[in-house]
């Protein structure tokens, strides 16, 4: 009763807040209204109507435009008192519709004359979140090879910072990397040369752990991390990594976190199933890489610890910023590819994120993770919560700070409000397996009307083996752990063949009759185990059922008419054999 009641009180506020909230349609700005009229009424019908609005309201109504004539649209000046007033009045009678002339304003495009070639900050979707803040007031630390005030650079601000390669205040670049890292966050924007950053309004903080060869050592790193930390650092961006975990790193991360700083690094360049370090600690926001077409870059990291993924270039497409040339330090406009350059976008987004209000990093990390465009199909993980959107996380930034209406908007327009959102994760859909479990069970229950059975143990353990296993592990990462195990465990028995792999397409030999077929044979003789085997058959025959309407995708049999009919089939074959296997079967008193 007390469920119930939540329940009821849930769904009242639900609905007086959807009830209430007006939407997007009504949040516009406006000093004037149109009037539609409708193109049967006569001319004369209509210029008494303009004639009594002029007389009645002391205004002049007149048309949009020449090319109104046809359409009888005509424009008064006015905002909502008159609004409301004119939607009561006969003319309503007269006109398609009356409302709101909204004023509609270009989103803020810098004048840099290369932003055209910036194809990873449209990617991001940064102008809108241009149009509520640049970052002002937020300090971003680049823990790299340094900083350069190249050209391009010359209007962002650059707080103090340190050299720990050298021991010295100067941590200017002499390699290249950090410069265009910090190019990416802050590049000096609207200044009508080079290109943009993403928070252009932000400070930067230059921190040099990485001498000329790009190396540098952890110890280097973790004090650059404190420093950064007690000098007003808001954000740290680390492009770099390597292997092997450190205490006094994990240390000096988590005395930053503590005091509110948001750590973000980047994932690794050796496409291997896991992020490196510092990306993999659990206190640092991990960055993959995408390319312009917005697939994993090739040389990627992925899986266990990935957070997020953003733009990283291929040699499809790379990033470009300015940065030195380290040959001859001259400035130069390059283009890099990595998720060294993935990383500093997420801590552009993460200052832009710091600048409307939001202090604590995980606030910022669960609004960058809510507020990604998904990937409805990511088993390897390639992607963390999906591809970085700026526009949208400063939106949910600043809606999340205001009203209890604002709350709802953002459930209605994240999804949240949407049963599909519930019910289908992406990287599990939830229907289709409960749906092949309900489906093993209705297959045994068919076969217990003609061969009575109890049930046990055995048999519904090979029901769930056979139709869906543990489907909920296979989102599972654990810190510091392999993720396939996670898969296989998650896997029913004809989806083992792609587990390690995670790909969609089925591998014929585990989505068949055959193992079904061996384990009946094997099993046959065993008064107990038999019905693991005849579940286990009894399952695959719903898995491969479903799949077959489903996603009928199996390896090597190219289009889905033919990957279906051998699903169909061998669901037959196995529900044959256990039917079989079943014969002569006498109910247990």
């Amino acid at each position: 009763m007390r469920k119930f009641l939540l329940l009821c009180l849930f769904v009242v506020g639900l609905g007086f807040a959807l009830f209430n909230f007006k939407g997007l349609a009504n949040q516009g700005e406006f000093d004037s209204i149109v009037l539609d009229f409708r193109e049967d009424i006569p001319a004369t019908e209509i210029q008494s109507d303009l004639a009594d609005i002029a007389q009645k309201y002391n205004l002049t109504p007149r048309l949009n435009s020449e090319f109104s004539v046809a359409d009888n649209v005509y424009v008064v000046e006015g905002k909502k008192r008159l609004l409301k007033a004119l939607k009561k009045s006969s003319l309503k009678q007269n006109t398609e519709y009356i409302e709101p002339n909204y004023i509609y304003r270009a989103f803020d495009i810098p004048n840099d004359p290369d932003y055209a070639k910036q194809w990873n900050l449209r990617s991001i979707n940064v102008e809108p979140a241009w149009d509520e803040t640049k970052g002002s007031g937020v300090v971003v630390a680049v823990i790299d090879t340094g900083v350069t005030q190249v050209p391009d650079l010359k209007k962002t601000k650059l707080v103090k910072g340190y050299d720990f390669v050298n021991d010295k205040i100067d941590a200017s670049d002499d390699q290249g990397h950090g410069t265009h890292v910090a190019g990416t966050i802050a590049q000096s924007t609207n200044n009508a040369y080079g290109v943009a950053g993403v928070a252009y309004e932000a400070s930067i903080m230059p921190l040099k752990v990485l001498s000329a060869s790009g190396g540098g050592q952890v110890a280097d790193i973790a004090e650059a991390i404190k420093f950064a930390a007690d000098n007003g650092a808001n954000v740290i961006n680390m492009s770099l990594g390597g292997g092997g975990a450190s205490h006094i790193m994990e240390e000096a991360i988590n005395y930053a976190y503590n005091k509110n700083v948001v750590i973000v690094a980047a994932a690794g360049n050796a496409n291997q199933n896991a992020s490196a370090y510092p990306a993999r600690y659990p206190r640092v926001i991990s960055v993959a890489a995408i390319d312009a077409s917005g697939n994993k870059a090739p040389y990627s990291n992925f899986g266990a610890g990935v957070d997020i993924s953003a733009p990283g270039g291929s040699e499809a497409g790379k990033i470009l910023q300015e940065t030195i040339d380290p040959s001859n330090g001259q400035y130069v406009f390059a283009a890099f590819q990595g998720t060294s350059m993935a990383a500093p976008h997420v801590a552009g987004v993460a200052a832009l994120i710091k600048a409307s209000g939001i202090e604590e990093p995980a606030e910022v990390l669960q609004i960058l993770k809510q507020s990604v465009r998904k990937i409805e199909e990511d088993p390897l993980n390639h992607f963390g919560a999906g591809h970085l959107d700026a526009g949208a996380a400063v939106k949910l930034a600043l809606k999340g700070q205001i009203t209890f209406r604002d709350f709802f908007r953002w459930l209605r327009d994240n999804g949240y409000l949407n049963p599909r959102f519930w019910i289908d994760g992406g990287t599990i859909a939830l229907i289709p397996k409960v749906v092949m479990v309900l489906g093993s069970y209705l297959l045994a229950w068919f076969l217990r009307n003609y061969f009575p059975f109890n049930w046990s143990w055995s048999l519904t353990t090979g029901l769930v083996t056979g139709s869906s296993g543990l489907f909920f592990l296979k989102g599972f990462y654990i810190f510091d752990l392999p993720q396939w195990p996670f898969r296989v465990m998650g896997s029913s028995l004809p989806e083992l063949g792609n587990a390690v792999q995670g790909t969609v397409q089925l591998n014929p030999f585990f989505a068949s009759a055959l193992l079904p077929f061996i384990l009946v044979v094997l099993l046959l003789g065993h008064s107990q185990w038999k019905w693991f085997a005849i579940g286990t058959a009894l399952g695959v025959a719903s898995c491969l059922g479903v799949s077959a309407f489903v996603s009928p995708a199996v390896w090597g049999l190219g289009s889905a008419f033919f990957a279906r009919s051998f699903l169909i089939v061998n669901a037959l074959l196995c529900f044959g054999l256990a039917y079989w296997a079943s014969q002569g079967e006498k109910k247990l008193a």
